[in-house]
């Protein structure tokens, strides 16, 4: 598999007490408590972004973005917006040896700001020049905002080939003496363990003449000093003293620091020592073979220059054979100490340096020496270490629990860890930092000028846009935290009189401070009653509205409120939902059969004919995957609870279409009136609409075009056309208190959504005056997609959540020995068996086991088990040759086949016996032979199957 040149990786425990550090802080460090995770509070900066790769926070608040297609983006605290400001020509592309041209990892990769930008303005931009192959280092000047193109000046350039990808590294820092430090990835083909083709015509596949070439700045991290003038002749940089090899030495480039890199990642250098830390992406072997070792990550440390060993070797020395690609055959192995470089692609020097040792490295499995960072897919990224000496008067510092430690993310993993080191340097610990925080792959991570640590998170989708991409400021709280108020009633109102009970129920103080409770019953501004106790009881005899408040303050004087109303004078109705089958889960094309009923206590019920079933807003929606439907019963404040089409006004909401269409008069675009009596009726109105809707048109109702709207789920898109087509009809109740609803998966849904069934009755305003407003009950029940995500669990116990980094596929779940979770509230009626793409993979540690599936707790009734057995190991190679093999041999005139997914394992299946109603549901993982450490299996997905 190509990997992106970002980061793989899992969970990590370090911190740094360096022989730099005094003894008074190195005992600090060691007596502090560590923080409580709820003194941390994720913040998300800024959203929507496009492939974001590296930020930059400036004092103020206000952070630069770079994306990898070009863009740089300005964050603007005081707006809360983000804006384009420059885009920098960049190639993305590779051309392969066959002609084929692929999306490569390159574009604009590395991003950092001058020690002195607050006097210079000046930032420093990585970049893949837009036609010649070279990477390019280059400063230009921020002036009001703004990049000013004409003051560009070109620092270095970095010869590269864009035949066959990968690896581009990007990730730049400063150390105290203001010299720039850049990683460089080794811009080599991906083949076997280790790319050593030394064939004529394939040096770039042969890692010997990058990574390996004291003469080549790939593969490498480049220390420089950039000098202010840079023109006119004038050299753009200067080379510090102590690199690796002295400035004059033969067949040497004087800029590198440190060599022998596949994928150095992000880069930081500890202020106090001046050591040198930096995320290394591995090979992807999963076990070792003949032509070289199994792969492994690295979070590593430099105390000095050094020779890191790639391509001859990664982890602790294992070595590679240099592979005879002529014979097909593997060769002798090097010695770490006496490393010699013989390619006839190397213009370096033949004797290097020794090996320097690796700091961390873990394998796709589980790790002995370092358990913590887990198993599975990795991409180590490094991150900051921590000085709260660093930052001028900073707001929110971090607790000096983390004084000295390094904060190390993997971007597959999604963890964040804190690693510690003894005095003399060298690793000594290490343990996840906010466990319950999961970025989706960080690609960035660093300290603000307040002290906040910010992750930039790329998402889920490679190569494209995420939904989920983001940049987040995790803030700390070291003061007193506010009481966390909740509050509840039994009853919402009544006919007087009638008596309430006032709940504070989940309230709480993070800090475990005694508190104090206060509640004030008011009514037309006036309060009548005041209590002291945490649930009151209060009974009301008189008609009216009342406002319940509870304020909460705990002992340092920090409080929170909240409130609720309460109607007396009238008894709200009652609406139920029925539903004949299963109370969880829809079938697509099976059909749900409903039926609603209603009572009221003064207008009396459905069932004697005294409500009318027009009286009775009942709607059934299948809406899109990610839809709130709680917004739906909150929606009650803004618009009508009555109508069918609740769900379709909260997707207006949130949209753009009250911008140029209202409902009954012309505005930019035509009134929803126009649109309903020009196609209601009309046979493919609804998909015709639906399309434009998603994609725009014009020259129907004017000059003026309509607007795409291309990031709408299709779902929500019919929602809200099938609302437009009946805005006209006298009353929007138009479902039948009593039917067959079918869900019809909308073309290009991708089925995950939900179907929503929604009943909501207001009774009528009681008195002369009607001074008692009406009352509203709804009811709804959400019925989900059968396929369940893992990490949905309500109780998880022993097993481990892991980023997948794949659009739409959250977390997956790695199992341990009597670990289990949990699921909350399902029905089973009429499921038959549960399947899962559960699968116990040797190359990540998994040794498989026993699922059990038992009711109510994660010992009770046994309804159903399957053993999970190991899988055979794919041959990687083997299959990858096969696909070559077809492609090469498919005759042009023969259409395409649909692509499989050849490395796809058989789900599994668990029979379940036949159970009804709901039930808490617990899975329940078991290998007796397995130790604490080894990971049984994982698994994403869950269907419940009729």
């Amino acid at each position: 598999m190509i990997k992106f040149s970002v980061p793989r990786s899992s969970s990590i425990r370090l911190a740094a007490t360096l022989c730099a550090v005094s003894l008074a802080s190195f005992t600090l460090q060691d007596t502090t408590p560590k923080p409580d995770e709820s003194r941390f509070t994720p913040v998300v900066i800024a959203d929507n972004l496009d492939e974001p790769m590296v930020f930059e926070v400036m004092k103020d608040g206000t952070a630069y973005i770079i994306e990898r297609k070009g863009a740089l983006k300005k964050y603007d605290p005081v707006t809360k917006s983000t804006d384009l400001i420059a885009t920098i020509p960049v190639n993305t592309k590779y051309t392969s040896a066959e002609g084929v041209v692929r999306e490569a990892e390159e574009g604009l990769m590395g991003f950092t700001m001058d020690p002195n930008y607050e006097k210079n303005h000046w930032i420093y931009l990585y970049y893949a020049h837009p036609t010649e192959k070279k990477h390019i280092l280059g400063r230009w000047e921020i002036k009001e905002g703004q990049l000013v193109e004409a003051s560009k000046k070109t620092l270095l350039e970095v010869e590269t080939q864009r035949e066959v990808c990968c690896h581009t590294g990007g990730g730049m820092t400063w150390d105290k003496a203001g010299n720039l430090y850049l990683t460089v990835g080794n811009n080599t083909g991906n083949q076997k363990g280790a790319q050593t083709d030394e064939r004529p015509g394939r040096s770039s596949w042969d890692d010997q003449g990058h990574a390996g070439n004291t003469n080549d700045l790939r593969g490498k991290i480049l220390r420089i000093h950039p000098e202010p003038n840079g023109t006119a002749g004038a050299a753009p940089y200067t080379i510090p003293e102590g690199n690796l090899y002295p400035k004059g030495t033969a067949k040497t480039r004087p800029e590198i620091y440190s060599m022998g890199h596949r994928n150095p990642w992000r880069i930081a250098v500890d202020s106090k020592t001046g050591y040198v830390y930096w995320g290394e992406v591995g090979p992807d072997a999963g076990e070792d073979s003949e032509i070289g070792p199994k792969g492994y990550d690295e979070l590593n440390q430099a105390k000095k220059p050094g020779n890191f060993g790639w391509p001859w070797f990664v982890g602790n020395d294992q070595a590679f054979p240099v592979y005879d690609y002529a014979t097909d055959k593997p060769l002798a192995k090097k010695d770490p100490k006496n490393l010699v470089n013989t390619s006839p692609n190397n213009t370096g020097l033949t004797d290097l340096l020794p090996t320097a040792p690796s700091f961390i490295y873990y394998p796709y499995g589980v790790s002995e020496k370092f358990p913590l960072v887990g198993s599975g897919s990795r991409s180590a990224t490094g991150g900051p270490i921590y000085h709260q000496a660093d930052f001028t008067n900073p707001k929110r510092p971090w607790p000096a629990y983390y004084e000295n430690k390094w904060i190390a993310a993997d971007f597959s993993r999604g963890w964040i860890m804190a690693i510690s080191m003894d005095d003399k340097g060298d690793y000594q610990s290490m343990e996840r930092v906010l466990p319950n925080y999961h970025p989706v792959q960080p690609i960035d991570i660093k300290f603000g000028p307040d002290g906040d640590l910010y992750i930039l998170e790329y998402g889920s989708n490679w190569f494209r846009k995420s939904d989920n991409s983001r940049l987040v400021r995790i803030e700390y709280n070291g003061g007193n935290r506010k009481p966390l108020v909740e509050i509840a009633t039994d009853k919402k109102g009544g006919t007087v009189p009638f008596q309430a009970k006032l709940s504070s129920e989940g309230t709480k103080d993070y800090d475990g401070d005694a508190l104090k409770y206060s509640w004030k019953i008011a009514s037309a501004g006036k309060v009548l009653k005041t209590f002291t106790t945490t649930n009151p009881e209060i009974t009301f005899d008189k008609p009216g509205v009342y406002t319940a408040t509870l304020t909460v303050t705990d002992a340092k004087g920090s409080s929170n409120s909240k409130s609720l109303k309460v109607v007396a004078g009238n008894e709200p109705p009652k609406v139920t939902v029925n539903l004949d089958g299963n109370q969880t889960f829809f079938f697509a094309g099976k059909p749900i059969r409903y039926q609603v009923d209603v009572d009221d206590k003064e207008d009396g019920s459905l069932a004697a004919g005294k409500i009318k079933p027009e009286q009775v807003a009942v709607s059934i929606d299948y809406t899109s995957e990610g839809f709130d439907y709680a917004e739906v019963i909150q929606s009650q404040r803004s618009v009508d609870a009555s109508t069918q089409f609740a769900v379709a006004q909260v997707l207006m909401g949130k949209s753009d279409c009250k911008v140029c269409h209202q409902p009954n008069t012309k505005s930019v675009g035509p009134s929803f009136a126009d649109i309903s009596n020009k196609y209601k009726g009309q046979n493919g109105a609804l998909d015709k609409l639906v399309k434009k809707v998603l994609e725009g048109g014009s020259g129907v109702w004017g000059e003026v075009a309509m607007a795409a709207h291309p990031s709408l789920p299709v779902a929500d898109a019919e929602v809200i056309v099938k609302y437009i087509l009946n805005s006209t009809d006298k009353t929007l109740s138009t479902l039948a208190v009593k039917g067959d609803y079918t869900p019809d998966i909308p073309k290009g849904d991708n089925g995950k959504g939900k179907v929503l069934i929604r009943a909501a009755f207001t009774d009528r305003a009681v008195g002369n005056s009607k001074a008692i407003p009406a009352q509203t009950t709804e009811e709804m029940i959400v019925l989900r997609n059968p396929e369940i995500f893992a990490a949905e669990a309500a109780v998880v116990k022993g097993a481990e959540l892991k980023a997948l980094g794949v659009a739409g596929q959250g977390f997956s779940v790695v199992s341990f020995d009597n670990s289990y979770l949990g699921f909350k509230s399902i029905d089973l009626s009429g499921i038959q068996k549960l399947e899962l793409n559960a699968a116990a993979q040797k190359r990540e540690g998994s040794v498989g086991g026993t699922i059990e599936v038992r009711l109510d707790s994660p010992t009770g009734e046994i309804i159903g088990q399957q053993k999970v057995e190991m899988a055979p190991e794919v041959d990687i190679a083997k299959v990858m040759a096969e696909m070559e093999s077809e492609k090469k041999n498919a005759k042009p005139a023969t259409p395409a086949k649909a692509p499989t997914n050849r490395f796809a394992r058989p789900p599994v299946h668990v029979s379940l016996r036949d159970t009804k109603g709901k039930h808490d549901l617990y899975l329940v993982f078991k290998n007796d032979n397995a130790k604490s450490i080894e990971p049984l299996f994982s698994f994403s997905k869950i269907t419940f199957q009729q």
